[in-house]
């Protein structure tokens, strides 16, 4: 979901859009403590008096940012089952190879929900909650996958799957180990029953 900064594609957005596709661009790259609203304003080709107009503050579009791509990721599965319909080991492994495009990328700074939530001290939050019920959300669609897919202790293994998910991605942006998306794919697969 890494998207690379591209002022090019921002200028042809309208305000609210080119605010959002700015932000989304600095997030990824820098973190949300470390861009500020000017700088968002500046890519976005835009004043701070407009971005306020549409977010009256930084955490209202950072909150915006983490819900479009909530549903970036809930997109996915939700594609997924539309094209392999009735095939929920596919699907899984489906989305385990979407997770395992992005750590192929030059550059990958790790899950942006993972690093938002290390920026978001506050528990209480509006954007840390909004993460944390997401991937509630999506540990529950990989359990009734699991279920679908009629595996031994469907419970456990979706566990088990989320683990290696999110586990995966952590380990590449520390650079723990090499070749990780391949690692993870062979280990998706093995507890799939998926012959390699």
């Amino acid at each position: 979901m890494e998207k690379p900064i591209r002022p090019e594609r921002i200028a042809q957005l309208p305000p609210r859009e080119r605010i959002i596709d700015a932000a989304h661009a600095l997030f990824f790259e820098q973190g949300i403590s470390r861009v500020t609203v000017d700088a968002i304003a500046a890519l976005a080709g835009s004043t701070k008096m407009t971005l306020y107009r549409h977010f009256e503050t930084k955490d209202l579009l950072v909150l915006e940012w983490l819900r479009l791509l909530t549903e970036q990721y809930s997109a996915v599965l939700d594609d997924l089952a539309e094209q392999l319909p009735g095939q929920p080991v596919m699907q899984l492994l489906g989305f385990a190879e979407f997770i395992a495009a992005d750590l192929e990328k030059s550059g990958y700074r790790g899950c942006p929900f993972t690093n938002s939530l290390a920026e978001l001290a506050d528990q209480l939050h509006p954007a840390r909650l909004l993460i944390e019920a997401h991937k509630r959300r999506q540990f529950q669609r990989v359990a009734e996958l699991c279920e679908e897919a009629r595996l031994v202790d469907p419970l456990d293994k979706a566990q088990e799957l989320t683990l290696l998910l999110e586990g995966a991605q952590v380990v590449a942006q520390n650079k723990g180990m090499s070749d990780v998306a391949s690692q993870l794919l062979r280990m998706v697969r093995k507890r799939l029953g998926i012959s390699a």
